[in-house]
């Protein structure tokens, strides 16, 4: 009998031992990266010189908002053949290692980029590797390096209308290889910081990781996708678009959604997403601007909540040239129609609001910042309420997507206690010291129409 114990405890399997992997991170970031805002100037439109000499003389403005990574676009010279308007599109290139004419020179870009260093902003460059303009060198040099149609000829991009350009074929090594050398070029001779990557998805993944090493070599850089890929940002990318983000304001601006709309990108973003993707979030991009309406169109009376949802929620700002002026038109793509500067209170808000994100750890961007956790309340179909903590730092968010006043009671949530009102909105001049409030589970707080009210830790 004991031998058969024995032997049954002989046989008898053991437990497994637990065993994990690497978590889904994403790659490393730069530094300069943890609490960044991204300003994209379309260079054109943002001086009435349209130069970037004339660009360069705001950067003491952009500093004083609070902005850090500066997206110039795309600086190269444009096709003529099938040009569109009078000046044609930035995103139809006739030669990767110039600057052209309309903006001024290598010397001005370098004295641009040198300038913004000096103030502690970084500078990436919009870069179209997918096409070229119809009158590229290499459409004669080398045919080869382009995609065909059914016909034989050069190719623009199916069904979009995007007939000023021509498909590039990276199946072609040699193409690949001379794109490589160009993006390489103005890291060496611009020392630009980076890059975001025109319709980065078009192209495949494997030339992006070539060139982020290429890149790596040289300099730590920053770079960002027109793309929404998941994946993109294990070894290419920091940063890829988050329009999904954009769309749910969108729909509870024009009625076909509510506070709940914006479910959708966070339940996805905290459970397919890398913890630490840098996901740009975004109000209005020239893209949005000229082709779908000015943020005010979009977003309507959703837009001042889009604001603080913009500073304080998971992902990475961008800020679209003028918006700080109040922006309200449309800009023309192919023509010169500069932006009419003027005071506006955006730029107040968004110089406290981002002052705001600096201060709180929480706010900054992934992989540094805490993550968001849903705060439910009892008008979930009208207020969106979140909250980011982190050791003795924490935010909470409360905002009304309604027309009307409402009064919410608080669910459970970490970090109840004492807390402190931010008022970003306030008028110039005018301050308020706000008396700390207990706000925990069954705790009632009133919002007006489409508002926020934002709260920090007391102690």
């Amino acid at each position: 009998m004991r031998f058969l114990i024995a032997l049954a405890a002989l046989t008898t399997p053991l437990p497994a031992l637990a065993q994990t992997v690497e978590p889904y991170t994403g790659r490393d970031h730069v530094e300069w990266s943890r609490d960044a805002v991204i300003y994209q100037i379309n260079t054109r439109q943002f001086t009435p010189e349209g130069t970037l000499a004339a660009a360069e003389a705001e950067l003491p403005r952009l500093k004083a908002l609070g902005v850090d990574i500066l997206w110039l676009m795309p600086i190269h010279p444009i096709g003529e053949v099938n040009r569109k308007g009078t000046l044609g599109s930035p995103y139809s290139v006739t030669d990767y290692k110039a600057v052209r004419a309309e903006l001024g020179t290598m010397d001005d870009l370098k004295s641009f980029v040198d300038a913004a260093h000096a103030q502690g902003m970084k500078v990436i460059l919009d870069w179209v590797a997918n096409h070229t303009a119809w009158d590229h060198p290499w459409a004669s040099e080398h045919p080869e390096w382009y995609e065909r149609n059914w016909q034989g000829n050069f190719r623009s991009t199916p069904y979009w209308d995007w007939s000023d350009i021509i498909d590039l074929d990276y199946s072609q090594v040699a193409l690949r290889n001379e794109m490589r050398e160009a993006l390489k070029f103005w890291v060496r001779e611009a020392d630009i910081d980076g890059y975001r990557a025109d319709v980065a998805g078009y192209i495949p993944p494997d030339f992006w990781e070539d060139v982020r090493a290429d890149l790596e070599a040289i300099k730590p850089v920053w770079m960002l996708a027109e793309y929404p890929d998941r994946d993109a940002h294990m070894v290419s990318f920091d940063s890829t678009y988050a329009w999904d983000w954009e769309k749910a304001l969108r729909q509870i601006a024009a009625g076909t959604g509510n506070a709940t709309s914006l479910y959708g990108f966070y339940s996805e973003h905290a459970s397919m997403w890398p913890s630490g993707a840098q996901r740009m979030i975004f109000t209005s991009n020239h893209d949005e601007n000229s082709w779908a309406g000015t943020a005010y169109e979009r977003l309507g009376e959703a837009l001042p909540n889009a604001f603080v949802l913009l500073f304080t929620s998971e992902g990475i700002p961008l800020l679209y040239n003028g918006q700080e002026a109040g922006l309200d038109k449309r800009l023309e793509f192919f023509e010169r129609d500069p932006i009419v500067w003027r005071e506006h209170e955006n730029a107040r808000i968004f110089k406290r609001l981002i002052e705001f994100r600096d201060a709180n750890p929480v706010l900054h961007n992934a992989p540094w910042g805490a993550p968001m956790v849903h705060v439910k309340n009892s008008e979930e179909s009208k207020v969106f309420s979140f909250v980011r903590r982190a050791d003795d730092d924490g935010v909470l968010v409360l905002q009304n997507y309604s027309n009307e006043e409402v009064t919410v009671t608080l669910s459970d949530f970490p970090g109840a206690g004492r807390w402190i009102e931010f008022h970003h909105d306030l008028p110039e001049g005018v301050a308020v010291r706000p008396s700390p409030v207990t706000l925990e589970k069954g705790t009632e707080v009133s919002l007006a129409p489409w508002s926020s009210r934002i709260y920090t830790v007391f102690d």
